[in-house]
């Protein structure tokens, strides 16, 4: 059975190092697992319960609950903005929250990871997200970790695919998403 893993990436910029590591998942993904980028988040409007409404909803806000409803389990991807969550990435989990206890996240396995340049790798961001996707009805895969600091220097010359312990990490946290969502289906 293959499983589908939608990555969402909370920085909007072209070299974006977490763009870069989310990549890499879809490049290091094992036999079975299709990783698939999600782009267009950027075009996503902030969420607004008028806008949300059947028959009006706004098609990029369409394209991200049909990727998430279809897919298997989701990988988010975040930097450390200000010590918190991108505005980019609260705002999909808003909008994939919606509606209340039916949202495409509800009872969905999800994992979060990234890279900042700071000395903890986003690790406030991250908790952050995994609080937010908790209360958006998601099952938070708490045990599913990947915080990998100085991402400026680390990733300067060397793509997150080419860094060994990069890509055998990540690599260990794509498998072990593969094996929830494998699990949750069964």
């Amino acid at each position: 059975m293959s499983v589908r893993i939608l990555a969402l990436v909370g920085s909007l910029r072209a070299g974006s190092h977490n763009r870069q590591l989310a990549e890499a998942a879809v490049k290091l993904a094992p036999e079975g697992v299709d990783v698939q980028l999600f782009e267009g988040l950027a075009e996503v409007p902030f969420y607004n319960e008028d806008i949300d409404v059947e028959g009006t909803v706004p098609a990029p806000a369409t394209r991200l609950r049909e990727a998430a409803a279809s897919a298997d389990a989701l990988l988010l991807f975040t930097p450390e903005y200000n010590g918190t969550i991108p505005a980019v990435l609260k705002n999909a989990i808003d909008w994939l929250s919606r509606p209340y206890g039916a949202g495409a996240l509800t009872g969905k396995p999800v994992a979060v990871v990234g890279t900042a340049f700071g000395q903890y790798g986003g690790v406030w961001a991250q908790d952050e997200t995994r609080k937010s996707l908790g209360i958006a009805g998601a099952k938070v895969l708490e045990d599913v970790k990947l915080s990998i600091p100085g991402s400026v220097t680390r990733f300067a010359e060397t793509h997150p695919a080419d860094d060994a312990e990069v890509a055998a990490q990540l690599t260990e946290v794509v498998a072990r998403v593969h094996g929830r969502a494998t699990e949750q289906a069964a």
